[in-house]
């Protein structure tokens, strides 16, 4: 017998500590437990962190555990990591454990297919192919712990680097781990590695998995039977052993944070993880993160350039339409006329279009032109989006749907109108002008509704659809071989979001959006519609100058104090009413205010009362601006007043969010 350290299953903040058991000796870290706990009459499960601890107690007074469950138990690898997570983003032990873990029930197994299948016939790669492979292949040959930067224009073949990565990771016994940011994507580079590896050595893991299917594929990787993991963020928490290599693809893709807890963000634990392990990590992307590239420039990560599309592919041309002039020509259309002389000339040659609007639903705003009256969600307290083929107004922030007025509620005028277009309005007008095309669209809205999301994006590639109308979806890397024409219909949406990335998201959905065209081979267009042509970040990414938009932000960035220079820390605090909330925000900040060893250039600001819960409850926020190298400090006052708050029982609930996608 021997003491060991656990931390319970639990949702209490009141619990989030290591508990001493006895277990037997061959019970080890990262193993899964069942124990007896507090009072209760059923045992709770636990994971073991900590191994021959020595205990004050007497060993009369330690409960020896319950159960242990080998097979579905972690490595030390992975209790290290949630461990580290919980320093890093102040997460609670248990959740950052139980993101490697895996429930349900174990039910009929998924068909795995055979791990020595044939594969396909080698791909022949490109000078710029060879010279990355070679590079992140004798950093895995060496087992270096190296993180690799691979800026790639769009259809330069970073999949087949990532490729020949994973086949050197399973050449020296080792595994690999690819992600994506969405899971349609997934799901197209998986065929594309069960071509080349067989089925029987790739595992998926995502959200659209039902429990018995996650506990299958999660199995299989625990047992070693699957020795390459792709799938969207969540994958970066597989739980393989001797990992190789991490590719995170698309890794600018905002997806890849979590905004819900526990908090993280997967290119920090993909770090992590890797050099725990000693593997490879390779970042890939045609539009590197500001914070990412910044860091390529400082020697953390090594960069590699892929400057040349792959094949007969060639990068299309890039216009910039001024919509003033449309409107000053009386063009009420959300398409210029240039762009549906475009379309025209584009379903003649049968090449397919692209038409990208980041707004979903039909109208964007439901307004009173007599009084000014927009219709906002009660809850929330931002604009109710219309859509038309529920006809029902929605919150886009917490789903809720209500009923259309048919007179203003505040004055009572009849003349209630719809202002701004989504993609349901452009797809009724393509539908209108285009009747003989197959038209379709693929939105958060249509993925949700259906069965199969990826049917969407299936039929666009087997020439089924002739124009697809979308939203940030289409920009996550799908590759599309017939797009001859793409039209960004308003580029000035994510310039006007409330968020400090607003530039550099403009300018990486233009460009990924823009690389879906001209893939086969030939000239393809880019239409940019915008009412602001004169703004330096859609002439940027009209370009292609990624180093001239890179320079300028930076700049504003260092003057602004914003990422790389620091680091953003949102904090909450939640209570039944705003007195409440606000004196525990006011006494958080004044604490933070009163530290002797606060960092030169920190910035705390002043609380606000945030919007409405939809539990009816109030919620304070702040935020931070912690200078490099300052975040940890920030995170351990946070949870030391935390436990403050636990220990006298406060009426109030605290929570951080570190760099947070949305408004500061």
């Amino acid at each position: 017998m021997q003491y060991i350290d656990v931390v319970v299953d639990n949702k209490s903040v009141n619990t989030d500590s290591f508990y001493t058991y006895k277990a037997p000796d061959e019970v080890f870290v990262g193993a899964k437990l069942t124990v007896p706990f507090a009072r209760r009459k059923k045992s709770v499960d636990a994971y073991c962190v900590g191994t021959r601890v020595k205990s004050a107690l007497d060993d009369s007074r330690i409960k020896e555990i319950d159960s242990f469950d080998a097979e579905r138990s972690l490595n030390p690898e992975m209790v290290e990591t949630a461990m580290w997570m919980r320093k890093r983003y102040g997460v609670k032990y248990i959740d950052g454990l139980k993101m490697f873990a895996v429930e349900g029930k174990r039910e009929k197994a998924l068909k795995a297919g055979s791990g020595t299948e044939a594969s396909a016939p080698g791909y022949e790669l490109t000078d710029e192919q060879n010279a990355a492979a070679e590079k992140i292949c004798d950093s895995i040959d060496r087992r270096e712990s190296r993180a690799y930067l691979i800026k790639g224009v769009t259809n330069s073949g970073k999949t087949e680097v990532y490729i020949k990565a994973a086949e050197k990771a399973l050449e020296s016994g080792r595994t690999a781990i690819i992600l994506l940011p969405e899971i349609a994507l997934a799901s197209q580079v998986a065929q594309r590695f069960r071509e080349r590896f067989g089925s029987g050595l790739i595992a998926t893991l995502h959200s659209r998995l039902k429990k018995s299917e996650r506990l299958s594929e999660w199995l299989r990787i625990r047992r070693g039977e699957a020795k390459i993991v792709i799938g969207a963020r969540t994958s970066v928490f597989a739980p393989l052993d001797n990992i190789g290599v991490i590719v995170i693809d698309e890794e600018h893709e905002s997806t890849y944070k979590s905004d819900h807890n526990p908090k993280y963000e997967t290119v920090d634990v993909a770090f992590k993880r890797a050099s725990l392990s000693g593997a490879v990590l390779v970042l890939g992307s045609a539009t590197p993160a500001i914070t990412s590239y910044y860091r390529a420039k400082n020697g953390i990560y090594e960069l590699i350039e892929m400057n040349n599309r792959i094949g007969d592919s060639m990068m299309p041309n890039l216009e910039i339409v001024d919509m003033r002039k449309e409107a000053a020509a009386g063009n009420t259309s959300v398409l210029s006329r240039e762009l549906a002389g475009r379309i025209d000339r584009s379903l003649a040659r049968k090449e397919q279009v692209i038409l990208f609007l980041n707004r979903r639903g039909f109208s964007t705003r439901i307004l009173c032109p007599d009084c000014g009256f927009v219709m906002a969600c009660p809850d929330c307290g931002i604009a109710l989006t219309y859509h038309k083929t529920i006809n029902a107004a929605v919150c886009h922030y917490c789903g809720r749907k209500f009923p259309v007025p048919d007179k203003c509620p505040d004055c009572g005028s009849k003349f209630i109108r719809y202002a701004g277009a989504g993609t349901e309005k452009v797809e009724e007008e393509v539908r209108r002008i285009w009747p003989e095309a197959g038209v379709d669209r693929f939105d958060i809205d249509t993925a949700s509704a259906a069965d199969d999301p990826a049917k969407v994006i299936y039929d666009f590639q087997q020439g089924r659809t002739d124009i697809l109308v979308g939203t940030q979806l289409l920009a996550k890397g799908l590759d599309f071989r017939n797009v001859g024409l793409v039209g960004i219909i308003n580029a000035d949406v994510s310039l006007n979001i409330p968020d400090y990335r607003s530039s550099e998201r403009t300018y990486q959905l233009i460009t990924q959006v823009a690389g879906r065209a001209g893939r086969k081979g030939g000239e393809s267009s880019v239409l940019i519609q915008t009412f602001d042509p004169d703004s330096d970040v859609i002439h940027e990414a009209a370009d292609g100058d990624y180093e001239r938009f890179y320079e300028s932000e930076l700049a504003h960035r260092s003057i602004m104090n914003y990422p790389p220079y620091s680091d953003i820390i949102s904090v909450g605090l939640t209570a039944d009413d705003e007195d409440t909330a606000m004196a525990y925000a006011e006494a958080f900040r004044n604490r933070l205010l009163g530290l002797k060893s606060a960092p030169e250039g920190a910035v705390v600001m002043r609380p606000r009362l945030d919007e409405k819960r939809n539990d009816g409850r109030s919620r304070a926020v702040f935020m931070i601006k912690a200078p490099q190298g300052s975040r940890a400090g920030y995170v351990n006052e946070y949870m030391s007043f935390r436990d403050r708050m636990i220990e006298n029982k406060a009426p109030a609930f605290i929570e951080i969010d570190i760099n947070p996608y949305g408004a500061i």
